[in-house]
Order: C-alpha cells, then structure tokens, then sequence
C-alpha cells in the first residue's frame, strides 16, 4: 500500500531526524560537524598532576581530546559501561565523573567521599560501586544517574570502622572487598535484591589485606595481606564462603630487598592453567599453578615488577618495575617463561595496556610526559601520543571482562 504523500513526507521528516540524532553522538568538533564512529578503540589517559584524561584511539593511534576539572586523580581507576560509551572515574578526593566519550566532556560529576581508593560496575552495567577510606565502606550508586543506591559502611566485628580496599565486581551484580584495618573480606549480593544486597563476611582472614584481585572466570576472589607472609583465597562458587591460606612465604625470600612499591594485585597476569605475579620485594616474577595456587617457578627480572601484563593472546607477558629502576619494560615469552626483549622507554614507566587483540602495547612515561606505543611483534616503536604526566591507561574492551 502507497502512503499519501503528507504522510510520506512526515515520515522522511521522521528518518532524517533519525539518522541526524546519532551524528550528535560523534566526538565533539570545534567547528565541523560530528561524525559518528564507534567506541571500541577508544582510551583514557591519566593525566594525574593535572587533574585531566586525554581522550585517545588506538586505530590512529591519537589523541581526540582533553577533558580537565577531574580532581584528584592519584591512584585513579576507570571502568566502562556494557556499550562502551560512558567511562566511570574513581578519583582519589572522593570524586566519581561520568564522561561521556563520544562527546567527549564529563556527564555527570559527584564527591561521594572524603577519600577513595577505586570502584568498579557490576556485570548488568546499572551498579556503580566505589571503596572509601574516609569514611571507610563502600558506596553504591545508580550507572544512569550517579544518584545513590546503597551506603555499606565498614564496620569489623569489634566495632571499628575500617578502611576497605580491592573493591572488584563479581558475576550477577556482585562486588567484593576487604577490610583493611578489620581482617575481613565482605561479599555483596544485588541479584534480584533491587537496593537491599544480601551481605556475606568472611572472618578471620588475616592481617591487614591491602588489596584484592578476582580471577578472569570470577571464581576465586584473593586478597594480598601486608601484615602476614601469605594470600587469603575465596572460591566463590562454594555453597559456604571460606577464606584460604595459599602461596606461605609469598612475601619473603631467601634475601629479601627492601620493598619499594607493594605490587599491585591487579598487575597479575593470567595465561593458561598459570597466573604471573610479581614477588614482593625480590626481582622476580613468580609463576604459579591457577588452580592449586602452588608456585611452579620464578623468573629473573630486571627490578621489582609492579603490573605483570598478559598481551591478550596470552603469547607474552609485559612488565614495568618499581622505583629506582622503573625506567625499563621487559618481556616474558610465556612458552618458556624466559625473558626475551627489554628496553628502556624513558624515567618513570607506570603503566601498560595492550590494544583489544594486542597487537600494539600502550606504555605511559611519566616522566618524558608521553606514551608511547610499541608493537608487540617486532617490538618496535610505532608512535607516540604527547601526554602531562601519564600515569595508568585504559581502554574500552575492559567493559567486557570480569573485575577490572
């Protein structure tokens, strides 16, 4: 059947409009009109000192814009919504900013606390939850809005009230964390719970848990603890929640060096039945069973290693090193588990993120204010991206994976 032509040309009115509302979505232009593009090469950069994130992509390996007036941004984390469009950042000041990366300027802006220390987005995207030193607890907040959604403080079984730390999203709008000063990891439930989460303690932990990590399959949830020579384990995916002494002596060796930098747990790298983990203060990286949890070897590095980074593939492993010698990268091919390339980008290496498949590896310089990109064949340098002060990157494709 033919429409009647003023319906026709309401409907022409209608599809113009139509396709016309996507264009605005388009990386923001000064002068031009926007284009549309996708999302799935694109970044943030922290530029810590500066309080500000540059925009990048890695198809043309460029810088698209800088958003300012972020706060604080020491320690700062990022996490993504499920379509890649919105970026959550976790600043230091207690400040959580939604930005808006197609058009490139923040969304939506609060402080939700005197001092925090990262958040994550549950699995169903509408969750955002933020760990806090002051006050301790964990504040949750709705993804959409950023208005609240739960306010859990952390308060230990003697009353106290504690700082939490190694906040990380688990399967069916879960998060778990630990308590700092309490000993205690916490377990909260928001599956089919609307805001009323169903909240799991695990006591007895040990001391002082600085920070936790979950596994890619979200089954094992493991805290580092600065007060004992080992790591607490919980599976998950047990009826009762049990924590688990594994990797004794994980935090001493045969001569321990001074410890520059507590590694960080989400530096571990995961590939095939094996995790890669930097040893605390040693110049080793520590090969261990995924299941048993059982170390099976240790490779000589460079310094002490701070993030260990698996290149998707799982073929290498990338890894920076704490002060003074964190002006070096090294490359671990895992086949062998043996050190096969190492250069020196510049002073002050903080940080690395493979592009989605891996075949180029992003590594900010701190101090040579850029970051620089590498292919991860041939190792050689590609290009650059001039940044202030760079500190940790972050690309889209962490939308899409478990506890990062």
């Amino acid at each position: 059947m033919t429409a009647p032509a003023a319906s026709r040309r309401a409907l022409l009115a209608g599809l113009a409009g139509a396709l016309a509302a996507p264009a605005a979505t388009g990386i923001a232009r000064a002068a031009d009109a926007p284009a549309l593009r996708g999302t799935g090469d694109l970044g943030l950069v922290i530029e810590r000192a500066a309080g500000a994130v540059l925009l990048v992509e890695t198809t043309g390996r460029s810088r698209l814009a800088r958003i300012d007036g972020l706060g604080d941004l020491s320690h700062a984390s990022v996490c993504f919504s499920r379509d890649e469009r919105y970026a959550y950042l976790f600043g230091r000041d207690g400040g959580l900013t939604k930005i808006d990366m197609l058009a490139a300027r923040i969304d939506r802006r609060i402080v939700q606390a005197g001092n925090a220390i990262g958040g994550a987005i549950s699995d169903d995207g509408t969750l955002v939850a933020v760990s806090n030193y002051e006050p301790g607890g964990v504040r949750i907040f709705d993804a959409a809005t950023l208005a609240p959604v739960a306010d859990i403080p952390a308060v230990d079984s003697r009353g106290n009230r504690s700082k939490t730390v190694g906040l990380v999203d688990i399967p069916f709008r879960g998060f778990a964390w630990s308590l700092y000063e309490g000993g205690e990891i916490w377990v909260a439930d928001f599956w089919n719970r609307g805001n009323s989460p169903k909240l799991t303690r695990i006591f007895d932990i040990g001391r002082l848990p600085y920070d936790g990590v979950v596994t890619a399959d979200g089954r094992h949830y493991v805290a580092g603890l600065f007060g004992e020579d080992a790591l607490i384990r919980v599976d998950l995916w047990a009826d009762s929640l049990k924590p688990e002494r594994v990797l004794a002596g994980y935090g001493k060796g045969e001569a321990p060096l001074p410890v520059y930098k507590m590694p960080h747990l989400e530096g571990w790298a995961a590939v095939g039945d094996r995790l890669l983990i930097p040893a605390v203060g040693r110049h080793e990286v520590l090969v261990v069973d995924r299941e048993r949890f059982a170390p099976v070897a240790a490779i000589p590095v460079h310094g002490q290693p701070v993030f260990i980074v698996a290149r998707p593939d799982g073929r290498q492993a990338w890894v920076n090193f704490a002060h003074p010698l964190n002006d070096t990268v090294q490359v671990i091919d895992i086949p062998s588990l043996t050190v096969v390339h190492g250069f020196m980008p510049g002073p002050a290496v903080l940080h690395l993120e493979f592009t989605p498949r891996g075949h180029e590896v992003w590594i900010s310089v701190r101090d040579a204010d850029r970051v620089d990109i590498h292919e991860t064949r041939s190792f050689g340098k590609v290009g650059e991206v001039a940044a202030a002060k760079p500190s940790g990157i972050f690309f889209t494709p962490r939308a899409h994976r478990i506890g990062v």
